[in-house]
């Protein structure tokens, strides 16, 4: 008998909801302007959103156990996790003094602090220990608010989840810091078997020392609670009495937050909605503590404790703030998934096939209880979406659009979002940016079914929003039978340069005059796979969120002019777009040297330490870089080149071939026979002070 339950994967969905209803609730909240006496005074007794979001952008409460256990993909893939490990994946993943955390200062954020100790080559756990931090940045409360992962991947092993998330604690936090990290995780691997709060509290207990302040504060909260149940705001006034931040020095400790978090699972008897509520009501670190014991308590109810109150806003859509543009575009379900197949992978059982996933498409299947995979409607008074499991064309579920008493001519758009801009969030605090999931010369793929209760003919379009124009581009109407399934296909058009932000179907009631439309449609086996072919302009792009889209910039200064991207340097700067997953590939880039030594085209690139780059290296040189945690140059050419002069650059790169040609010239053809990147993003880099301006780009998928 195997160790994964066997609702495994619907137990790992509800966890990320409920961390995610968590963060979203407790988020508008969050210190320091935001009291305790001042969240009482203003909201009272919450118990819905105070806050509504046009998206919901993540904070360092999601950033993290989205990221950091990518140490399980890119390195620890065979082998027991270490914490220099997930010390890379920190160094890969985040934006220097952008995104993913606080970058509060050295000394001040225990995340920023840590960080640039790993840049110095201070490798974990060295680089969050208390004898080079000191004690009170290694216990504040980022040890535990990251690492909600590990809990989801070890389901019913608290032993290895505590293990895998103390070495990911130790990059930033000690002592405290790293036992909070083993409590929460633990916490949550044994809530895949019991939804006794008491028990799952002492599970986490059983991996901690017996005397350490985090396990005094829990067992004093418990004995609190066992004679005074029933309100929580007597304990949220003995927290404060004995435990407050005035004992606690730094900006965010963990020991009265873990108090919270405590507090709130045992008040909350159980109930995610009234847990989550009464961390955020209890104030200090709302987000943070709201979202951990929503990932505890939404996987020990599983769906069945999730209101649609809080589920409903999230439509399983949540964005992030990494180093790639293309990750930060975040699907619930998908995200489930992934966590899954490396829970099956830890316990080295077989995944099932549902869990066969393939990185190069999107997939949506809308198996998963109640998933929607982001899917949206432009009028949902006419058109609503909700999901389905009466009517599949495969699987456990699917989207289904209700359509009511829908006059002739009236229509609406059933969409997903691929591209994010500006306009689409009214807060993101950390940053976030993007790039398209979805590209011209992509096929396009979905399953449709007409359930048509009253009225006459419908039909669909589909089509795809070009985001610069804001225009539909749409193919022509097809009338949909009735109780009959359509296979729809397209091919991305060519958007002429312009990024797309929106993909779907058109649907419009063509009933006669007097009748009105009644019934609904179902969408299954949505797909987008194949090969892109596009290009970037750079007269069409804009600066959004710090940066040129659809680009990712991790330092330097880059802006817009004359139609051409201009980045610059002190010492080095990086830009990337593109699918992340893309393999073989055809780049044509228009390069400008304006100032410097070092102006690269790169590919294949996974991150800040992590790709290939080619281009001038050097006066009158030449060389094809690879990075991998410390550059090193695969080849070196004799070239001379010239400042302020026009060159197009180009690379073809096919498995582990690269050829790179100047103005049509191939100045260089190397095959890597180390172990290469087989996939990545591409841009541009500059290893050195320079200045350099940037023009067209032409993409390829081969």
């Amino acid at each position: 008998m195997g160790t994964i339950p066997n609702d495994y994967l619907e137990k790992v969905y509800s966890g990320i909801l409920g961390k995610i209803i968590g963060v979203r609730l407790g988020a508008p909240v969050e210190p320091t302007i935001w009291t305790y006496e001042k969240i009482k005074s203003t909201y009272g007794d919450i118990t819905s959103y105070i806050k509504d979001y046009k998206n919901f952008a993540a904070d360092d409460d999601i950033n993290g156990p989205v990221f950091f256990i990518r140490a399980l993909i890119d390195y620890a893939k065979d082998r027991e996790l270490e914490p220099d490990d997930v010390g890379k994946t920190w160094l890969n993943y985040a934006r220097e003094n952008k995104g993913m955390f606080w970058w509060g200062g050295y000394g001040v954020s225990t995340e920023h602090t840590a960080y640039l100790n790993l840049k110095k080559g201070i490798k974990a756990p060295k680089s969050g220990s208390i004898d080079l931090n000191g004690i009170i940045l290694a216990e504040q409360i980022g040890g535990q608010i990251f690492i909600d992962s590990w809990g989801l991947v070890w389901p019913l092993n608290i032993e290895k989840a505590a293990e895998y998330a103390g070495k990911a604690a130790s990059v930033s936090h000690d002592k405290n810091g790293i036992y909070g990290a083993r409590f929460i995780a633990a916490c949550i691997s044994k809530a895949f078997e019991t939804e006794d709060v008491m028990e799952i509290i002492n599970s986490g207990l059983g991996v901690i020392p017996h005397e350490c302040e985090y396990a005094r504060i829990i067992k004093s909260v418990i004995d609190f609670y066992n004679n005074n149940a029933g309100d929580f705001r007597k304990c949220r006034d003995y927290l404060t009495e004995n435990w407050g931040y005035d004992r606690y020095p730094g900006v965010c400790h963990i020991i009265p937050n873990a108090g919270v978090c405590i507090l709130s699972l045992l008040y909350g008897e159980g109930d995610l909605s009234r847990t989550v509520e009464i961390a955020t009501m209890c104030g200090w670190d709302t987000d943070c503590n709201a979202g951990n014991v929503g990932t505890i308590v939404g996987v020990a109810q599983g769906l069945k404790g999730i209101k649609d109150i809080y589920r409903k806003p999230i439509n399983d859509a949540v964005v992030a703030s990494s180093i790639s543009g293309y990750l930060n575009i975040i699907d619930i379900p998908t995200f489930s998934k992934e966590l899954a197949v490396l829970g099956y992978r830890l316990a080295k059982e077989e995944e099932p096939e549902c869990l066969h996933l393939n990185n190069e498409q999107i997939y949506f299947d809308f198996d998963l209880p109640g998933s929607t995979h982001g899917f949206r409607s432009s009028d949902e008074g006419l058109f609503t979406i909700s999901h389905t499991d009466e009517i599949t064309y495969s699987g456990k579920g699917a989207l289904q659009v209700l359509f009511n008493r829908v006059y002739r001519g009236k229509s609406a758009k059933i969409y997903y979002k691929p591209y994010y801009r500006r306009e689409d969030f009214d807060d993101e605090r950390y940053s976030p940016v993007f790039s398209p999931l979805v590209y011209p010369g992509q096929k396009v793929s979905m399953k449709v079914y007409l359930d048509k209760w009253n009225g006459d003919d419908i039909g669909i379009a589909t089509y795809v929003r070009d985001t610069v124009t804001k225009e539909d581009i749409q193919s022509g109407y097809q009338m949909l039978e009735n109780v009959k399934w359509h296979d729809i296909e397209f091919t991305v058009p060519d958007t002429k340069g312009h990024a797309i932000d929106e993909i779907g179907i058109i649907v419009e009631s063509f009933t006669r005059q007097k009748n009105k439309n009644l019934g609904r449609i179902i969408i299954d086996e949505f797909k987008v796979e194949g090969k892109a072919k596009y290009s970037i302009d750079f007269k069409n792009e804009s600066i959004e969120f710090g940066c040129v889209t659809p680009f990712s910039h991790n330092k330097g200064a880059w802006t817009l002019e004359d139609g051409m991207m201009h980045g610059m340097c002190v010492d080095s700067a990086e830009a990337y777009t593109g699918n992340y997953y893309s393999r073989d590939i055809h780049i044509v880039a228009n390069i400008n040297p304006q100032y410097g030594l070092s102006h690269n085209l790169a590919f294949r690139v996974k991150g800040a330490m992590m790709g290939y780059h080619v281009g001038f290296d050097g006066e009158n040189q030449v060389s094809l870089i690879k990075n991998d945690h410390g550059l090193k140059r695969l080849a070196t050419i004799d070239y001379n080149w010239e400042l302020d002069k026009n060159y197009e650059f180009e690379v073809i790169a096919e498995k582990n071939k690269f050829v790179f040609k100047i103005n049509g010239e191939k100045i260089i053809e190397y095959i890597d026979e180390d172990t290469y990147f087989e996939y990545g993003m591409f841009g541009f880099s500059k290893f050195s002070m320079g200045r350099t301006r940037y023009g067209k780009i032409f993409i390829e998928e081969l």
